[in-house]
């Protein structure tokens, strides 16, 4: 059976597909601000999950079996059901800035549910660099938006979101290790939209009639969005730590800050160079094999190390 990390890829190439879904995820602000209606986040969530899902189960052909039955639905529902759904609510209670720096702390859930569920142990680099990078996100949010009014039930709503993904995530990583990365984002797709449409449905009522570029955007938001996005991070985390790849979630807010400019006009000033700085750090510190390439570098680099090794290899230390 293929494995879900699939052909083995290098370090850098291996980030950088990782990284493909939190960019794309970042764009769903700006698509959704200007193509969508605001006041229907639920069946968004919805229509970016389950068409594509039951398009992918349609290519690959392949329905869940045994313990899979149960597993895509607990992970459907973390991953995308429950977790659109408390972001549902937090959208409408809290300041948009203060439910992004909250989002923020997603890297440091991950690593201590890693720790409980897989035994895996961050690095301190890494647990640096979620610091690093959730300041960085501090930064950019907080420049743009206004904080208002803290509202309970939002923050532990925003909260229940990060953490329903990340157990999400961390258990995919568990359970998937056999499994062909794309056959488990289908049965995740699936499963979440057929969680979340009901509910769509009973909170927000019939869908809402929609002009071309409504459905385009919606295409988009459910073919790359979810589809290729989903396939993407699952593949990192197959073949990186459960904190490390979490890291290079942050790229999300970088993303969604530089669409904003772009497409909405929002500003940019000094402060939100200075974050994303911080979170582009944050990512590469995070990643082991970029550490040993520049422990290596240094190194070889140092004429004396060189000189011990050469010259004397017996007297190096284990």
């Amino acid at each position: 059976m293929e494995t879900m990390s699939g052909k083995k890829l290098g370090g850098l190439a291996l980030v950088a597909v990782t990284a493909i879904a939190p960019i794309v995820w970042g764009s769903t602000y700006a698509v959704t601000h200007l193509f969508l209606p605001a006041d229907r986040p639920l069946f968004a969530g919805a229509m970016r999950v389950l068409p594509v899902g039951l398009l992918m189960l349609a290519w690959h052909r392949r329905l869940p079996r045994g313990s899979w039955w149960w597993r895509s639905l607990v992970l459907g529902s973390l991953t995308m059901g429950l977790f659109f759904g408390l972001l549902y609510v937090a959208a409408v209670r809290l300041p948009s800035g203060l439910g992004a720096t909250l989002t923020a702390l997603s890297p440091m859930v991950t690593m201590v549910l890693a720790w409980l569920f897989l035994r895996e142990r961050a690095a301190r680099a890494t647990l640096l660099a979620s610091v690093v990078g959730a300041a960085g996100v501090l930064l950019l949010v907080l420049q743009n938006r206004s904080q208002g009014s803290v509202d309970l039930i939002g923050v532990l709503a925003s909260l229940g979101a990060v953490t329903s993904a990340s157990a999400g995530f961390v258990l995919t990583k568990r359970w998937s290790a056999d499994e062909n990365v794309i056959v488990v984002t289908s049965w995740q797709l699936v499963a979440g939209g057929l969680l979340l449409t009901p509910v769509a449905l009973l909170v927000e009522g019939r869908p809402p009639q929609l002009p071309l570029s409504g459905w385009l955007a919606l295409a988009y938001l459910g073919l790359v969005g979810s589809g290729v996005a989903y396939v993407a991070w699952f593949r990192g985390l197959a073949s990186m730590s459960a904190g490390a790849v979490a890291v290079i979630g942050l790229l999300n807010p970088v993303a969604g800050t530089l669409l904003g400019v772009v497409l909405l006009g929002e500003p940019f000033g000094p402060v939100h160079l200075l974050g994303m700085g911080l979170v582009l750090g944050s990512v590469l510190l995070a990643q082991p094999q970029l550490r040993s390439a520049l422990r290596k570098g240094t190194r070889q680099r140092t004429p004396s190390t060189r000189h011990t090794v050469d010259v004397c290899p017996s007297t190096t230390s284990s």
